[in-house]
């Protein structure tokens, strides 16, 4: 069996920047004195003179961004999650949001899988905080095709947009010809007619590996990757749930106010249906490795197998 391909979105984050530089010209970078873990670092490196050191200053980095788009320009902002929509939400709403300003938030190190850094730093907020704010687009991409795809998405459209992305390299599941990225278009992964499975980030490729393992119990899986929290795809999500009538929902962040809540409020409007959460159940994280906390909190392939299952 061939290695499985892993990289970090992060990584391909700070690479598709420099991808998209010359076709977006009006592209500038600003970071916190993170551009190492952020990887906007690779992009300072070829484009010197479109890349702003905010130094440890977020919300002033916000401002500036604010700023630069009042006046053409492109601003991607970018720091860890926890700071970029944690310690930065009154300005991103106020002088982004509110304004509706063509400003791109590229947050890194969010959810557990920061790992050893800790609670204080991994943010499994940050979907619930910039869903709230009127106008602004989220997207969580599955692996680095689609974290790729979603920085050109996100240059190519006009208006504010969150992009989530990770620490830990993770699988890349989506490296096929036929691949394509819409926002605001789910993908479906998997035909199934027994139950479905909705998930975000790093939750798709444990999605798929749960539904092999219901598959082996004759349980046939319907999986679909959300990778637009906002705007949902209604039609894809109001199709399954109907096809299926069983919902789960798996995504590497609380419970509360993620892409479970958005499809609950959804359901709940449009198309009763029973739904399952799988996520952080209202707790902080720890500090371990990224895959033994993915494992402890049940995101991983087997956990979310098991959480189906036991709710069948």
């Amino acid at each position: 069996m061939a290695d499985i391909k892993k990289i970090a979105t992060r990584d391909s984050y700070g690479n598709a920047l420099v991808e998209c530089a010359q076709d977006f010209p009006e592209l500038v970078v600003l970071d916190a004195d993170l551009a190492g873990a952020t990887k906007t670092g690779v992009f300072k490196k070829a484009y010197p003179d479109r890349h702003i050191d905010c130094g440890i200053a977020e919300c002033n980095m916000t401002g500036i961004a604010a700023g630069l788009a009042t006046c053409g320009k492109i601003p991607f902002i970018s720091s860890f999650a926890m700071f970029a929509a944690g310690r930065n939400f009154e300005q991103v709403r106020n002088s982004i949001g509110y304004p509706h300003l063509n400003v791109k938030i590229g947050a890194t190190h969010a959810g557990i899988t920061v790992g050893e850094d800790g609670a204080t730093h991994q943010c499994n907020e940050d979907v619930a905080l910039m869903r709230t704010i009127p106008g602004m687009t989220v997207i969580v991409p599955s692996d680095d095709i689609e974290a790729r795809a979603a920085v050109r998405a996100a240059l190519e459209m006009e208006g504010p947009v969150y992009l989530r992305f990770g620490r830990a390299a993770v699988p890349v599941i989506n490296e096929r010809d036929d691949y394509k990225f819409e926002i605001g278009k789910g993908v479906q992964l998997k035909e199934g007619t027994d139950v479905s499975i909705i998930a975000s980030g790093i939750c798709v490729d444990s999605a798929l590996k749960a539904a092999e393992l219901l598959a082996a119990d004759g349980i046939l899986a319907d999986v679909i990757n959300i990778h637009t929290i906002k705007p949902l795809d209604e039609e894809i999500v109001l199709a399954t749930a109907k096809k299926t009538g069983k919902v789960f929902v798996a995504e590497e962040h609380s419970v509360i106010g993620g892409l479970g809540s958005a499809v609950c409020d959804l359901l709940s409007e449009k198309a009763p249906t029973k739904v399952v959460k799988i996520g952080m159940n209202d707790k902080f994280g720890e500090s371990a490795s990224a895959g033994e906390l993915v494992k402890k909190y049940g995101l991983d392939g087997e956990g979310i197998y098991k959480t189906i299952k036991a709710n069948l």
